[in-house]
């Protein structure tokens, strides 16, 4: 046993005794009638309680501050400019060795959004990392009561997002900035009906956080009306051409190859790794997401867009696997009375659970 070791396990040791309760919870409470308001109370506690402790699992944060820092501080351009160009920055020397010489792989509205925050702090690494902290714990709670509002069972829904311990730990934990892309996919959702132009715009905001979310969208867009599909794609459009512009004018056009860092990368507990380990190719864990896509569409086509299930199956065919990706998932299966979508979620989150912890 290394040195570390004891703590390692006794953390894994409660998280996991953590989600065993949260999946005992949610178990309950899609069998028994529960108050939203009571729900919702013990999602905002859980999801808050981890910003009494450290940083935790990932130095992500320092990377958002010193993408933010390049453009805020330093008047350089974060998709054209690596941190290293500036050595002598803080956050440079906090954010983790191997993303140094690495450019920006986030959307345009997070990075301008970080070079806000840059221009308004300062220079002491834990006040920014409690900032981004604090900022994604807004986000989690903002999640669970949008699925509260729109999901079929609101309590269920407001438990499965807000109790789990695992986006606990890596958003008000950790700081990560996924939660606020599927904040702006729920949005999405939430107005689908009544505000489809404001709804397709919610979604190119999530796609200017992450671009990953913009591959739900055209499912949701073939589960709704014609008109309400027409409308919503309008509005992203819409919205899409006035952030690219934008984008233009701070960035110029470096920001579209963003995600070009990652294209090549492999997470070692990601499902196409681990398949690795066993001498098995790893395009295996790309499979049950082909084999389901038309049946995905012609469901979609049907009305029933379950984006939970494919969010799911995404997470399991992807190379480049972290354990705050959960998020991606997690949200959409609490909307989806489908309970393959629920099992596949909570058992990708389980498995996650031990993901960074340092043995």
């Amino acid at each position: 046993m290394q040195h570390g070791d004891t703590a390692a396990i006794l953390f894994v040791a409660a998280a996991g005794a953590g989600f065993a309760l949260y999946a005992a919870g949610v178990a309950l409470l899609g069998r028994m009638p529960a108050g939203v308001a009571g729900v919702c109370a013990v999602a905002v506690a859980v999801q808050l309680v981890p910003l009494a402790g450290p940083l935790l699992l990932s130095r992500d944060v320092y990377a958002y501050w010193d993408y933010g820092r390049l453009a805020a501080v330093h008047d350089a351009n974060p998709y054209a400019a690596a941190p290293s160009r500036f050595p002598h920055d803080p956050a440079q020397r906090a954010m983790a060795p191997a993303w140094r010489k690495a450019t920006s792989v986030y959307g345009p509205l997070f990075t301008a959004a970080s070079a806000g925050l840059s221009s308004t702090g300062g220079h002491s690494s834990e006040a920014a990392a409690l900032g981004y902290r604090l900022v994604a714990a807004g986000g989690m709670v903002a999640l669970a009561v949008l699925v509260a509002t729109v999901a079929p069972v609101p309590a269920f829904a407001a438990a499965f997002v807000g109790w789990n311990p695992l986006l606990a730990l890596d958003f008000a934990g950790g700081g990560h900035n996924d939660v606020w892309m599927m904040v702006f996919v729920l949005a999405g959702l939430v107005l689908a009906a009544r505000r489809p132009r404001l709804a397709g715009a919610s979604w190119a905001l999530a796609g200017a956080v992450k671009w990953i979310s913009l591959a739900y969208l055209p499912l949701q867009l073939l589960g709704g009306a014609r008109r309400e599909a027409l409308r919503t794609g309008a509005g992203f459009l819409l919205a899409a051409a006035a952030i690219s512009g934008v984008s233009y004018f701070f960035f110029g056009t470096a920001w579209l190859t963003a995600v070009v860092p990652l294209a090549h990368a492999h997470a070692q507990w990601a499902i196409p790794s681990r398949l690795g380990l066993f001498g098995l190719p790893g395009w295996i864990a790309l499979a049950p997401l082909v084999l389901a896509l038309p049946w995905l569409l012609r469901s979609a086509r049907a009305g029933r867009p379950r984006l939970g299930l494919t969010a799911g199956l995404v997470l399991v065919a992807s190379p480049w696997l972290l354990p705050w990706y959960a998020v991606w998932a997690v949200p959409l299966a609490a909307l989806d009375e489908d309970r393959g979508a629920w099992l596949l979620t909570l058992a990708v989150c389980a498995y996650l659970l031990p993901d960074r912890v340092p043995f």
